[in-house]
């Protein structure tokens, strides 16, 4: 017999992290503005504006682009 272990997470930062994925799109990275701002030296992004996120209001979103 193999005994694994099992973990649930949840908490805000899975909630957040489900809607940025569910408001996403297909072949694209979604990114939240504070993810933006530690990355957006480094990437080339397009600016969504806020976007309504069900229990979270209006996040503001990105999409990573090739540079």
């Amino acid at each position: 017999m193999i005994k694994k272990f099992a973990y649930d997470i949840w908490g805000d930062t899975v909630n957040t992290a489900a809607r940025m994925e569910s408001s996403g799109q297909i072949g694209k990275v979604n990114i939240s503005g504070s993810t933006f701002r530690i990355v957006k030296d480094n990437f080339a992004t397009e600016h969504r504006g806020k976007v309504s996120a069900k229990n979270k209001g209006q996040i503001e979103m990105y999409f990573v682009e090739y540079k």
